[in-house]
């Protein structure tokens, strides 16, 4: 039975990067909050519907919907194989409804994996976007670059700095998540299940170090030893 994973961190730590890698690498199928929201909204299922309208009045969705749309993903096959989210639990509520499933399928969580960087190293990450202020078009300063610096690409158009990704925005961003990210992370530490994962650096470090934790902690099949 493949890992079972939470990955936990502020905006920028890499969370996306590193689930992407771990189903490349390992196997592990990749659950994320905001794309199974947005499947469910395209497919106008009930619980897509329902999240809707949450979403466009601008309200938070519920604990116990977020936990249902989640957990509607996790069948027995996927249990098996193994998954790593992303962006969910958000809140204590929401882990201890996620806790409550699996063990009602007798596959508790492995592990909830805790990135971390320093806060100047996610200011350089999150405010690398830029954004052409005729076509929209979005681009970042190291990962899309445009061809020209400052030009769009699309439309010749001045690339502009949205307010969100100006660095005193991003600070209250960082310090808001990092108060909300406490009783998250003393809940998996309380049940010996928080593991903390330096992503200070580039990404292939950032899987390195991933690579040298699953093994350590045996959450590695032998496939996935000799393949990593």
């Amino acid at each position: 039975m493949g890992a079972r994973l939470v990955l936990l961190g502020p905006p920028g730590a890499g969370k996306g990067t590193l689930a992407a890698w771990l189903t490349e690498q390992h196997g592990l199928a990749h659950l994320s909050t905001g794309e199974l929201f947005r499947q469910q909204i395209r497919r106008r299922t009930a619980l897509g519907n329902t999240v809707s309208r949450y979403v466009t009045s601008g309200q938070l969705v519920p604990d116990e919907l977020v936990v249902r749309v989640m957990t509607s993903q996790l069948t027995r096959p996927l249990l098996r194989r193994g998954f790593v989210l992303d962006g969910f639990p958000r809140t204590t509520a929401q882990a201890q409804g996620l806790e409550r499933f699996l063990e009602s399928r007798n596959a508790p969580l492995t592990a909830a994996i805790a990135l971390t960087s320093p806060v100047p190293v996610l200011l350089k990450r999150l405010s690398g976007r830029r954004v052409c202020g005729k076509c929209g078009a979005i681009y970042h300063v190291r990962n899309i670059p445009p061809k020209r610096a400052g030009i769009c690409d699309r439309c010749q158009s001045a690339l502009i700095i949205r307010k969100d990704d100006q660095a005193d925005t991003i600070r209250q961003r960082l310090r808001i998540d990092r108060a909300q990210a406490k009783p998250l992370l003393t809940y998996y530490r309380r049940r010996g299940l928080l593991h903390g994962l330096h992503a200070d650096s580039s990404s292939g470090r950032m899987f390195t170090r991933a690579t040298r934790l699953l093994r350590v902690q045996g959450w590695l099949n032998a496939r996935d030893g000799a393949r990593a």
